[in-house]
């Protein structure tokens, strides 16, 4: 057997054997393609896309707090587009939602101011609550 043929390897999901160079990992190609707009796949790295369950904790979550501003943070290398919840207090949660126009609509339908977060950056009360919780040692 040559080394060539030792180095064989079956793609997944492609049900083929082919070649692999010592730098193919590395090349672009379908793991590194430009985002799915299906949502079963969300760029490169392969997070997890929003579902039901967001929207759901995201309604829940408002319906017991008050005070309520909306943050809507974009896409990054390694988040999909996610809403910032954050109570009077200072208290937050953030969850990923399909597009900054369902987080803007969102936020609409519920009476709740809503802002880009990449513009106007996080509240202070974040901060200071995420400190006092840090204090507290929880």
């Amino acid at each position: 057997m040559r080394f060539a043929e030792s180095c064989l390897h079956e793609r997944v999901g492609r049900g083929r054997m082919g070649r692999m160079a010592l730098f193919d990992r590395f090349r672009r190609g379908p793991r590194t393609s430009a985002p799915l707009r299906d949502g079963l796949r969300t760029g490169s790295t392969r997070v997890r896309a929003s579902d039901s369950a967001d929207a759901q904790h995201l309604l829940q979550w408002i319906q017991t707090r008050r005070g309520i501003e909306g943050f809507v943070e974009p896409r990054t290398a390694v988040n999909d587009v996610t809403l910032l919840l954050v109570a009077h207090d200072g208290e937050w949660t953030r969850r990923r939602v399909p597009s900054v126009a369902w987080a803007h609509a969102f936020a609409n339908k519920h009476q709740i101011p809503s802002y880009d977060a990449a513009v106007v950056g996080v509240p202070q009360r974040m901060r200071e609550y995420n400190r006092r919780k840090k204090a507290e040692g929880i």
